[in-house]
């Protein structure tokens, strides 16, 4: 029977017993791990324009429209 590498269970607990991290804090450890940083530009003028979209619905509109 070959052998088998034990695989060692104890840093698996270790990170099961971690804090949980939010959206921002895994796209963060994302673009920094992966050096993926011409991502950022990208996903903030996304989020910008949906924020005009949604404010451009509410009372907050005539105020918006003036800077365009």
């Amino acid at each position: 029977m070959p052998d088998t590498p034990q695989s060692d269970d104890g840093d698996f607990v270790e990170q099961a017993k971690g804090g949980r991290s939010n959206l921002v804090g895994e796209f963060w450890g994302f673009l920094s791990e992966n050096k993926k940083w011409w991502l950022a530009p990208i996903l903030f003028s996304i989020l910008a324009l949906g924020m005009l979209v949604l404010l451009g619905g509410s009372g907050a509109a005539p105020f918006i429209y003036t800077l365009f």
